[in-house]
């Protein structure tokens, strides 16, 4: 469960550093109720890019495969494997 914080509580900043690191997931500031920042540990900012750089790369190989169309059945791959080294 995401933890939300008012904006006066940054003024502990020992307490908000150690929730965040102790989470190891971002932290929703709000001010007069409404969002207003989003503070993190630097290890879960770190986690969060490498999780979007994997992301940017499983999309672009999975549009690879689509532009060319090169998409086959699981089955008929086999069977071609099949036939191309056990002549069946």
């Amino acid at each position: 469960m995401p933890q939300i914080r008012p904006i006066t509580d940054l003024r502990n900043t020992n307490e908000i550093s150690e929730l965040a690191h102790a989470r190891k997931e971002p932290i929703f500031i709000t001010k007069n109720g409404y969002g207003d920042l989003v503070v993190m540990s630097i290890e879960a900012f770190d986690s969060m890019l490498e999780d979007r750089e994997l992301d940017a790369a499983i999309a672009e190989a999975e549009a690879e495969y689509t532009s060319d169309d090169q998409l086959i059945n699981a089955k008929q791959a086999l069977a071609g494997l099949k036939r191309k080294h056990f002549g069946k």
